[in-house]
């Protein structure tokens, strides 16, 4: 059939390349990092004529054509040519072919006749789901945030203050009047800043909004890689979200799933009739517990296009960093398997030495060309020196999530009070190894859902002690070294957890303790920005002084926070269980005037009002190995702040 009978469509043209014999040669290496830039859908004007460039790797397929809105579906129309280097890329230019028009690539294996249509890997823009198709796009976005882009350094510095508000884009708020809607890219913008700048967190982090086809994956089993979902707009609408969070000053973090993708037909696996983005052997290449496909990371076009992804959202979207989700299950070749379901590596270990390699180069790629954001490693195990430089042998990542402290700590607010004497070390343990990692310390979306039920449903006690443990849990974490990181709803003091078909129960906000509870976390945020010894040195063991760790009878434990000035800290003293401790001597470096900064207990914040009248005199009593000591009021399920008046 003659294509120049379809809607004005040219015959493809193969005398078009966006290729050059570099591009080639890092492809094939595993260290291209800018794939998206030539491989994909690319409208161009070649000769005066308007049409799109598009090129995709299928090394094992004998035709690959183009199909779509331009030529009624029909494959036999505009076939690319594959390239003579061996780097397996099918390239055409196609006149006429325009922006916005919805396209796919039939590709023919030369393996057992398999033919299917997939999505571009490397489109920047697909259909709405449940539609599948890719669509042609070439962004233009005006950015306003060059003051932002100017200070972030400092701002996402390891010596900064970094409070994360974790958001579900689809189910923050919903408009119920018009069928329970999500909110588009740019009106949660508005409404998002003014929350989070009202609560005073520095950073939003977003759960994955790379195009996915099941919504209920919460954006966990990616297929565009490239391509924000078009579920609340376009790729302008989504630059336009970033732009207004950070004229905010807000930072935006994105969660990057490099781990895993899913079988989905039209998406990445099985490709081009062989197993071309996973590993064939399913002892390798197919994930038991997520029913999903594992990155074949030693394959280097593989590396590239992920390490390419990495980049593309930092480079053209302006994100602040990437939470890279998964990391422990990419480090274990027998995570999540039983004996004899996995294959060794060279040396007989466990490791994934091809998936180390990667994330090395990642980070590296990450911190050369964007040194002021940050990569953060969920990583659930104890692999040794995840947050440390590669030059030094570590992975390379900026930060990692302290999941063991969430764990433990979540486990010891779950007890009653009565019993919490019996599981102190719980609260402990953490300190030993706080400082061997850049950590965040995550409440997470992963703690609220599957029945584990809301922060609040985890709390013992009647409805006051419920709020007040809460309120201690949030004192106590944004006193304890590291970043913090809230999943949303956690201000609110929902009761029942996150469903991600349902809007926040934005109601509370009518309710008395919820006012308090928020309130209490815009205080608590207030204070950490305005605290140097909260945040000034986070990550070294002389930012965190213990004064009393042991007093696991009372259930109460005392220590200070450090700043880089040696008169900048902070004495912190939490008590966890509901009787009130009057008298409560604690040590203290130094005599003078002790001011109370914050207590949890404030009727402010839905407490009731035990404290310090605004601050105490240290007397020169000794009391846990120094000379002057306070006799503290600490409330009930409380924690206090107090600072020396000079300091």
């Amino acid at each position: 059939m003659d294509s120049t009978v379809c809607n004005g469509i040219g015959q493809v043209r193969h005398d078009v390349s966006l290729l050059t014999d570099q591009d080639i040669y890092l492809f094939r290496q595993g260290t291209h990092c800018r794939l998206y830039q030539k491989l994909g859908a690319h409208p161009l004007n070649v000769g005066g004529i308007d049409g799109t460039y598009f090129a995709v790797w299928a090394p094992n397929a004998d035709r690959v054509s183009v199909i779509g809105e331009l030529n009624g579906w029909q494959t036999d129309i505009h076939e690319l040519t594959h390239r003579l280097d061996e780097s397996g890329i099918w390239e055409g230019f196609i006149p006429g072919a325009g922006t916005s028009a919805l396209y796919k690539y039939h590709v023919r294996s030369r393996w057992n006749g398999y033919q299917a249509d997939k999505g571009d890997p490397f489109a920047c823009y697909s259909e709405v789901p449940p539609g599948t198709s890719s669509r042609i796009w070439q962004a233009h976005y005006a950015w306003q945030d060059a003051d932002w882009m100017a200070r972030r350094h400092s701002a996402n510095g390891l010596d900064a203050p970094i409070s994360i508000y974790e958001v579900h884009l689809g189910s923050w708020r919903r408009v119920p009047e018009e069928d329970n809607r999500s909110l588009g890219y740019r009106e949660i913008a508005h409404a998002l800043a003014d929350h989070v700048r009202e609560l005073g967190f520095t950073h939003v982090e977003i759960l994955p909004v790379m195009e996915h086809p099941f919504y209920g994956s919460w954006g966990y089993q990616t297929v565009g890689y490239f391509a924000p979902t078009a579920r609340y707009g376009t790729p302008e609408d989504f630059m336009y979200f970033v732009d207004y969070l950070h004229r905010n000053g807000i930072g935006v973090i994105l969660d990057w799933v490099p781990s895993h993708f899913p079988g989905d037909g039209h998406g990445l696996a099985y490709f081009d009739g062989t197993h071309l983005y996973e590993h064939a052997d399913r002892r390798k290449g197919f994930h038991p517990e997520w029913n999903s496909y594992i990155f074949n990371y030693g394959r280097h076009e593989v590396r590239s296009f992920l390490l390419s992804s990495a980049l593309y959202w930092l480079d053209r979207y302006h994100l602040d960093g990437l939470r890279v989700d998964g990391v422990a299950s990419m480090l274990y070749l027998d995570y999540a398997r039983n004996a004899g379901e996995w294959i060794p590596n060279e040396h007989g270990g466990n490791e994934n030495l091809d998936a180390i390699g990667f994330l090395r180069s990642l980070n590296e790629a990450v911190y050369r060309d964007h040194p002021d954001v940050h990569t953060i490693a969920e990583e659930s195990t104890a692999w040794p020196m995840v947050s440390r430089p590669v030059y030094l042998g570590g992975l390379g990542f900026g930060m990692k999530w302290n999941m063991g402290w969430m764990h433990d700590t979540l486990s010891y607010f779950a007890h009653d009070p009565v019993y919490r004497k019996h599981h102190h070390d719980q609260l402990t343990f953490s300190l030993w190894y706080a400082f061997n990692e850049n950590f965040v310390l995550p409440l997470s979306h992963d703690e609220v859902v599957y029945g584990k039920g809301s922060l609040l449903g985890k709390m013992p006690g009647d409805e006051w002690q419920k709020f007040a443990n809460l309120r201690l849990l949030y004192g106590y974490m944004w006193a304890h070294p590291g970043k913090k990181l809230l999943f949303m709803g956690g201000e609110l003091g929902q009761g029942s957890e996150w469903s991600h078909e349902a809007s926040l129960d934005w109601h509370l906000l009518e309710q008395p303790r919820t006012q308090g509870l928020s309130r209490w976390l815009q205080d608590l945020n207030r204070c950490y920005r305005e605290q140097p010894a909260l945040y000034e040195i986070d990550f070294e063991a002389n930012g965190f002084e213990w004064i009393g760790a042991h007093d696991w009878e009372n259930s109460i434990i005392s220590f200070l926070r450090r700043g880089r000035n040696p008169g900048e800290y902070l004495l912190v003293v939490c008590n966890f269980t509901p009787v009130a401790r009057t008298n409560y001597r604690v040590g203290v470096p130094r005599g003078g005037w002790w001011r109370e900064i914050l207590n949890s207990d404030a009727e402010r914040y839905g407490g009731g009002g035990w404290g310090n009248f605004g601050g105490l005199e240290a007397a020169p009593i000794p009391q846990h190995g120094r000379y002057h000591s306070l006799p503290l009021t600490v409330p009930p399920l409380g924690v206090v702040y107090l600072k020396l008046a000079d300091g």
